[in-house]
């Protein structure tokens, strides 16, 4: 498979969904995920084509096709947040579809006051605590994937995995 557009297919196919998720735990909307996750993959498909992007042993080129379009996501959500002048708020308030939920009224309504307390904390923390949490517990990354991601040691990405939740956990005692 020598075509450039198929390759990048499958990288594409490979990613998308990831990505997507991401971008989307980051702004606010549906709409600005999409358009957003867009840009990433036109962004990286630029770079793919400019040979910038590829093949694994390659020195010029980019070893980890994930990474870097995990790294152009987070920089065109930080560029978003630049051009609206917005605070970053992470919604979760999808992950109320996810629990599956045979609840009552008031079970529902506990669940989503609790689900409006942790994104408000997580929207408070530093960028790079929202990025590795959301990567670990909601991604289901390991520790060594996030480090490929940052280019950071393992050690590095698990102790701040455990100051993300220090400090998600102080966010959530001042917001009590």
């Amino acid at each position: 498979m020598n075509d450039p557009k198929e390759q990048f297919s499958l990288i594409y196919d490979q990613y998308i969904e990831k990505i997507y998720r991401f971008v989307y735990l980051k702004v606010s909307s549906e709409e600005i995920a999409q358009d957003l996750t867009s840009k990433v993959f036109l962004k990286g498909w630029e770079a793919y084509q400019k040979g910038s992007f590829g093949l694994i042993g390659e020195e010029q080129k980019i070893k980890n096709p994930g990474a870097f379009l995990y790294q152009i996501a987070r920089n065109t959500v930080v560029d978003h947040y630049r051009e609206a002048g917005r605070t970053n708020i992470v919604p979760i308030d999808h992950v109320a579809q996810i629990v599956e939920s045979n609840k009552g009224p008031y079970e529902t309504v506990v669940l989503n006051s609790e689900i409006d307390k942790i994104k408000s904390a997580i929207g408070k923390l530093k960028k790079d605590h929202q990025d590795v949490l959301i990567w670990y517990y909601l991604e289901d990354m390991s520790a060594e994937t996030i480090a490929q991601l940052l280019d950071k040691p393992a050690g590095t990405v698990r102790v701040m995995i455990h100051r993300g939740l220090e400090a998600l956990k102080e966010q959530l005692t001042i917001d009590s």
